[in-house]
């Protein structure tokens, strides 16, 4: 179910106060902003994603505005059940508890009829979108179940959207996320781990240029335009939106409709010893 209601932005007022959340997907620009609104929140949070260098900034970042974060790089492509097992085992020794989870990592290529795909990247896509969070949430989910109120939040897209023509195995894949949504969600109905579903609107994002090349920057809010819903899901008030997806109004200026092009043209990081785990492409 997904409610429409108006969303008015959340004061970082200790929300996430003695949590622990980690962030998959920290590089990414939704992913950056609701992990730093999670720090200014009170969370501790876990950065999680495959480009070093800009997870460490973002830790620099984080710890200026709130408790000492971990950096836990993995390529989400190439990681394997034992690893997720390892950053699992490696939260609870270093950290002690795992509150939330918010899955914000994202693979798109760009907008390709499928029968032009290649077969390996439809694979490679349909494994970050929707095998990778549900490998990670598996292996976290006997730690979530310790806490008290715990929850975990997949970011979607709007179906309406990318269940069409040229956007391939990422509009599959995130049909295939919400049934995974879903799933869980039943499974977890009686325990204290909540599943939820964040969707936000169009964002200029990195991602949204790759599928509107010619769309003119500003046209859409910035992602940290949905930083609060994050940590609002996140958070104990967040169980209102339990099994459910959430689609919060976003207040920006009115669309210049002249201005979009159809998709038919268009301290230290080391701080809290977390192992890290090996990146191929480290240094990208």
């Amino acid at each position: 179910m997904i409610g429409e209601a108006p969303h008015a932005p959340f004061a970082h007022n200790g929300l996430l106060a003695g949590r622990v959340v980690l962030v998959a997907g920290a590089n990414g620009a939704l992913g950056e902003a609701a992990s730093r609104a999670c720090a200014a929140a009170g969370a501790t949070v876990v950065l999680l994603g495959r480009r070093v260098p800009r997870l460490q900034r973002l830790h620099d970042a984080l710890a200026a505005v709130g408790p000492a974060p971990a950096i836990y790089p993995l390529d989400l492509l190439g990681a394997t059940p034992d690893d997720y097992a390892q950053l699992a085992a490696s939260i609870g020794e270093q950290l002690g508890r795992l509150d939330g989870i918010l899955h914000a990592a994202a693979e798109f290529q760009g907008l390709t009829p499928l029968q032009n795909t290649d077969p390996l990247e439809f694979v490679n896509a349909l494994h970050v979108n929707v095998g990778a969070p549900f490998l990670l949430t598996r292996a976290c989910l006997p730690l979530l179940r310790k806490a008290p109120d715990a929850a975990v939040v997949f970011v979607l897209d709007d179906p309406r959207r990318v269940g069409r023509a040229y956007w391939g195995s990422y509009g599959v894949s995130k049909f295939a996320l919400q049934g995974l949504l879903d799933v869980f969600s039943d499974e977890l109905e009686q325990s204290s781990v909540r599943v939820s579903g964040l969707q936000p609107g169009p964002m200029q994002t990195g991602l949204r240029a790759k599928a509107f090349m010619s769309e003119r920057p500003g046209t859409w809010p910035p992602a940290s335009a949905y930083a609060d819903a994050c940590v609002h899901l996140l958070s104990a008030a967040g169980s209102e939106h339990r099994g459910r997806v959430w689609a919060p109004a976003i207040a920006w200026p009115a669309l210049d409709a002249s201005a979009v092009t159809p998709a038919s043209s268009q301290a230290t990081p080391s701080a809290l010893n977390l192992p890290m785990a090996p990146v191929p492409d480290a240094a990208s």
